[in-house]
């Protein structure tokens, strides 16, 4: 029975564990009120159990990381003890080197929250004018997904403010490099309608469209995208959010869902809203075809690296081996199945780059080149 459900579950490679993943995040991402935390605990039981019979758990892993990631940076961990409760499961599972990123990560938004502290007294010490208050979380790039930075147009204020955060990060660590990912900034502005006064909770880009509405009355798309340097798609999806959505804090003309080359956008004064601070969702888009396999591809190029260190290792400590033994051996070491054909294309490549040769007189056999 237990071979037969293993036989099933992987019939199609890779996709238990990303489904997988999906499932445990939308079970851990606030606004979860389906279960209390006791039955949140026996949930993550049962999907302990059917994971254990997944191949492939490096792609849960890619998966599982990069919504990790989604729940810290925004605030969207529905329990800070659900999450521990889930990487202490895979850790026994899986063995420390599985989740030893995952818990880098919160160890960076623990240390985050200190380093916030001691800069705030810095400010204070070195009585830095202005009313805009900074929120950093830095990041150790091995630990994170990889984030594609995009360089845009900040105002002046941000901009100083940044500059102030960067001399008193790299004054106490000195040889660190900072680079700022706009792409994850969120900001809460204050804004004043008829109706009264408002706080909006919205993204880095979102925040500067509107505060383009502070200098000007009415801008095209073209004069926004100029302005603000955001890329064209994401300024596309960032002005429907602003003048589409449910919370329209600008008028677009023509109307419309779609946002069009020729559009004008405005300040909606007219906007009304029961809350004080409103949450302004950008509108993501759908996780591609392209954006998964972007994710299994870095899983593919991961697996490529280990298949080459476990063939040299083996071949570094046996020096000679017949083929069929160090295939043998490769599969003893690797956590994740490999095709055979697979397995052969690591071996040619590793012979034209000169880390192992066939044997001259026996071309089923390796010989280790020093």
């Amino acid at each position: 029975m237990k071979q037969a459900f293993e036989t099933f579950i992987n019939k199609r490679p890779n996709k238990p564990a990303e489904l997988i993943a999906k499932y445990v995040d939308s079970k851990l991402r606030a606004g979860n009120k389906e279960a209390t935390d006791e039955e949140l605990e026996k949930m993550l039981d049962k999907i302990m159990i059917i994971f254990r019979f997944i191949y492939g758990k490096d792609v849960f892993e890619a998966f599982y990381k990069k919504d990790l990631a989604k729940r810290l940076l925004v605030g969207k961990s529905a329990s800070v003890d659900a999450e521990k409760s889930m990487l202490s499961k895979l850790k026994h599972e899986c063995g420390a080197a599985f989740t030893s990123k995952l818990e880098g990560m919160f160890k960076d938004m623990e240390l985050s929250k200190d380093i916030m502290i001691q800069f705030k007294q810095y400010m204070q010490n070195q009585n830095v004018p202005g009313n805009i208050e900074l929120t950093v979380n830095i990041l150790t790039m091995g630990y994170w997904p990889t984030y594609v930075p995009m360089e845009v147009h900040l105002p002046p204020e941000m901009v100083k403010l940044q500059e102030i955060f960067k001399t008193f990060y790299l004054g106490k660590h000195s040889g660190r490099k900072l680079q700022w990912q706009s792409t994850l900034g969120h900001c809460v502005l204050k804004a004043e309608f008829k109706e009264g006064k408002k706080e909006l909770q919205v993204s880095l880009f979102q925040t500067l469209v509107l505060l383009m509405f502070n200098e000007g009355e009415e801008f095209s798309l073209e004069e926004i995208k100029q302005a603000t340097g955001i890329e064209d798609g994401e300024l596309r999806r960032t002005l429907q959010s602003l003048a589409c959505g449910k919370a329209r804090v600008l008028a677009k003309n023509p109307k419309g869902k779609d946002i069009e080359d020729g559009d004008k956008f405005i300040c909606n004064d007219d906007f009304k809203h029961k809350l004080f601070r409103i949450k302004i969702n950008q509108i993501q888009m759908k996780e591609t075809v392209e954006e998964q396999a972007s994710t299994t591809e870095r899983v593919f190029q991961d697996r490529q690296y280990q298949i080459d260190a476990a063939i040299v290792r083996i071949m570094k400590m046996r020096k000679t081996l017949s083929h069929n033994l160090l295939v043998s051996e490769v599969y003893n070491q690797l956590k994740f199945p490999v095709k055979p054909a697979d397995l052969k294309k690591r071996i040619e490549s590793l012979i034209d780059r000169d880390y192992m040769e066939r044997d001259k007189e026996n071309p089923n056999q390796y010989n280790y080149i020093a």
